[in-house]
């Protein structure tokens, strides 16, 4: 079956910069959702979208639009470095006393190389959350924003990880006891919290934190 113009452009950036659905395209091309189902309709690429994935990527308009000539407008192999967008979701972990905002709901995708995260972990397992509060500083501070792998469980003592306790999820270092989980924090005002017997059950883990950024104000 011949794709049509639209689909032959959706693939081709597909394939080549990681990013999986019409949603997470929006997104990078800070538009609605609605706008890629009308332009497939027309079967037409607009040109705004065009440059906007030369800005980011570096891609030759001419391949874009016809698949024709290099895949990229600059010679250096830098810019064919295959990009994952990793979903920054609503929830927000607390560096403190809980959070109950546990919303998966996503509020954008960004941008990281996709080699580099397969040596971090699951890249298909991989979520954004933020910081708030300051029970981890000076590790993490208020309002960082860290990279967590879902997939890695396995408690390794003293690395931080995400927690649900009941109905809050909190960032803290953990480890594990004879029968005891100790969640702690780097920030030494804060005592350890010991979670003993059946009280164990109530903590889930959400994955490890593997790596942070921090926006300087």
């Amino acid at each position: 079956m011949t794709l049509s113009y639209f689909d032959s452009f959706l693939k081709r950036v597909f394939a080549t910069t990681g990013l999986e659905t019409q949603t997470e395209l929006a997104s990078v091309l800070r538009i609605n959702r609605s706008a890629i189902t009308q332009a497939r309709k027309k079967d037409s690429i607009p040109a705004n979208w065009v440059l906007q994935l030369y800005r980011i990527y570096g891609f030759n308009p001419d391949w874009l639009e016809r698949g024709t000539g290099e895949t990229f407008l600059k010679a250096d192999r830098e810019k064919e470095i295959k990009f994952k967008h990793v979903p920054k979701v609503k929830a927000r972990l607390s560096a403190g006393g809980g959070s109950f905002e546990i919303g998966a709901e996503i509020q954008g995708y960004y941008a990281f190389q996709t080699e580099w995260l397969r040596t971090k972990g699951n890249t298909d397992r991989m979520v954004l959350m933020d910081i708030f509060g300051n029970s981890m500083e000076p590790e993490l501070k208020d309002g960082d924003s860290v990279l967590i792998d879902e997939s890695q469980k396995d408690i390794l003592s003293g690395a931080v990880f995400a927690v649900g306790v009941d109905d809050t999820i909190l960032v803290k270092r953990v480890e594990k006891h004879p029968n005891t989980l100790v969640l702690l924090s780097d920030n030494r005002d804060y005592a350890p919290i010991y979670l003993k017997g059946s009280e164990c059950e109530s903590v889930r883990v959400i994955g490890k934190v593997i790596w942070a950024a921090r926006e300087f104000r």
